[in-house]
């Protein structure tokens, strides 16, 4: 790699011409790269956490409970099930329903799903998740619907 040691034409102490690559200090650069890379990737990740509900089946026979859901409709409309409502009245709208749901939990603790038409602008969605985050209502879940 580093010199030529024989044939070709000259003198004795003549080694001729190499044209040779010289790989090593290429390696060395691709290994530094590879360390930075290797200690970066791992701090770059971001974890979030998710309070996802364990995969447990209920019991046979048994009907699972009906999610309380408000819909969130393109032209202003704002539902909690099949019941209108507007931005202002939407919190005490939504105690007395979860109230009715499951009245052994307080209503800012129960899980409540929200989904929305395709053409509301985001604007409205995030006053309703606002709405529902100013009041004490954490425990909100997203619908989508697959296209």
């Amino acid at each position: 790699m580093g010199a030529k040691l024989g044939g070709g034409g000259g003198g004795r102490f003549d080694l001729g011409q190499n044209s040779d690559i010289n790989v090593t200090p290429f390696v060395d650069v691709m290994l530094v790269l590879l360390i930075i890379f290797m200690v970066a990737i791992p701090a770059a990740t971001v974890s979030i956490k998710l309070d996802l509900p364990p995969a447990i089946p209920p019991p046979p026979g048994s009907k699972p409970k009906e999610p309380i859901l408000i819909n969130i409709q393109a032209g202003g409309g704002l539902f909690i099930g099949e019941q209108a409502t507007r931005i202002e009245s939407l919190p005490a709208d939504l105690s007395v329903v979860l109230a009715k749901d499951d009245p052994s939990l307080p209503p800012t603790s129960q899980r409540v799903y929200i989904r929305a038409d395709k053409q509301v602008r985001y604007g409205d969605f995030m006053t309703v998740m606002n709405t529902l985050q100013s009041n004490g209502f954490y425990q909100v879940a997203l619908i989508n619907e697959e296209i």
